[in-house]
């Protein structure tokens, strides 16, 4: 075999995170009743979080924003686009969205089937995250996907976030692992796939959507059921 060590990223890639993100924030928006005191309905809400999220998860990686203020600042931006404050809900919020999304299950259509099949075919797999820890551990722990993967090696464990190289570096030295041995899977171009030819790693860029962009991945695939035909 051409790779001895597969690199999974866990959000996004195998767990649907949109799908498992958007059921959560719903249940704490009705939970919390934002309807009444926000003015809009959910619908209106949820677009208007996902945006504000992804400016805040960008000034994370990018070291503007700590971790602590990331759980709670992404939620009061969006109250402040509706005009509406209150530090009570906006923590109340937070601490819902973070207890109940790791109990979602939802996975990306054939993900336990390309896991079985790494497996049998013994590679040996781990998974490179920027997510926080204790919450990937939940969610790989309530969609029995623990067994699969020998180390997690999470932003906070490596005080990097990918795409910097000290994260992937710290992956193969955690693993015995080599970058011509090993492969990145992930959906993130900017984040999995550049981070991964930053140290000499050959990538799958997972594409469901078939965005569009500029870069080169070694290999791109818009569903998981393509791996069956590289690894």
């Amino acid at each position: 075999m051409k790779y001895t060590h597969i690199f999974f990223d866990l959000d996004h890639t195998l767990w649907d995170f949109d799908k498992n993100s958007e059921e959560t924030m719903k249940d704490g928006f009705e939970q919390l009743k934002l309807e009444e005191f926000l003015g809009v309905d959910f619908d209106t809400f949820h677009p208007i979080y996902k945006d504000v999220n992804q400016v805040y998860w960008k000034r994370f990686r990018e070291g503007h924003v700590s971790r602590e203020d990331l759980r709670w600042k992404r939620m009061q931006a969006t109250f402040l686009k509706f005009k509406k404050f209150d530090e009570s809900l906006v923590m109340q919020l937070s601490d819902l969205y973070l207890e109940i999304l790791p109990t979602k299950k939802h996975l990306f259509a054939h993900a336990k089937e390309v896991l079985d099949y790494c497996q049998g075919k013994n590679y040996e797999m781990h998974l490179i995250t920027n997510g926080f820890e204790g919450i990937q551990k939940r969610k790989l722990a309530n969609t029995n996907l623990t067994e699969y993967f020998g180390e997690m090696i999470s932003s906070e464990r490596a005080m990097k976030s990918k795409p910097h190289a000290e994260i992937f570096n710290m992956a193969m030295d955690l693993t015995s692992a080599t970058a011509d041995k090993s492969i990145m899977i992930g959906d993130h171009f900017d984040v999995d796939i550049v981070g991964a030819q930053n140290v000499g790693m050959d990538q799958v860029y997972f594409n469901p959507k078939r965005r569009e962009h500029e870069g080169n991945a070694t290999h791109e695939i818009a569903c998981l059921s393509e791996l069956f035909e590289i690894l």
